[in-house]
Parts: C-alpha cells; structure tokens; sequence
C-alpha cells in the first residue's frame, strides 16, 4: 500500500469515528483538507465517504427520534415541519395590510423604448 492509499485509509477510519467531520477527521489521520478534497476525486474514496455521511446522517436522525419520544416539542414540530410538509406541516407567511386587512399587490411592467435609441 502506498502513502496516499494509507492516508485515504486513516481518513475514511477517522471520518467514521468523526461521524463525518472533515475538520476533525483530517487533524486525527495528519492529512491537510486541501488534500481530502483532491482525494474526493477518486470515485471509490468518495463513495466510502458518502456512505459515512450516510451514517453520520442516520445517527443524528436516530437522535431526534429519542428527543421526540421523550416529549421534546420543538424536535418534534422540526420534524413535522421537514418531513411532515406533504401533510400540511408547513409554516407560511401571510402578508396583510393595517389591521389584518388584505392588502392588494400590483406590479406594473414598464419598458424603456428609448433603451436601444
């Protein structure tokens, strides 16, 4: 195995313990970000990444299930409002004018003849 195969090597097993940080990652496998980047060229590299994003991903998921059942509110309306959207969960602004009252919104086009004169 050559240098670069081993660094890419201790990267992937760092990245996994980082659950995917790139910054941590590289400062515990000795391996500067410029060359993680030119390392993600390599289509295996970054498919082994991927699939550790993959993880990381599912982790922090599994982690705000076990905040929703334990009763937390706001973990749980976050995920309502990110995956809930085909049903209605979804914040909307409403713009209205003094009071509540509707306010009416009209744009006019209006063309320079004189542009190209």
């Amino acid at each position: 195995m050559n240098k670069t195969e081993h660094n890419k090597k201790d990267l992937l097993e760092e990245l996994e313990k980082a659950l995917g940080v790139v910054t941590t990652a590289c400062r515990q496998a000795g391996v500067g970000r410029t060359t993680y980047y030119e390392y993600l060229k390599d289509k295996d590299f970054k498919k082994q990444v991927d699939e550790i994003q993959d993880v990381a991903l599912d982790f922090a998921e599994s982690q705000l299930h076990q905040q929703i059942q334990a009763g937390n509110t706001a973990a749980t309306i976050f995920l309502l409002k990110t995956k809930g959207k085909k049903r209605g969960f979804v914040e909307r602004q409403e713009i209205t004018g003094a009071e509540g009252l509707p306010t009416n919104v009209t744009v006019e086009i209006i063309r320079n003849e004189n542009k190209d004169k």
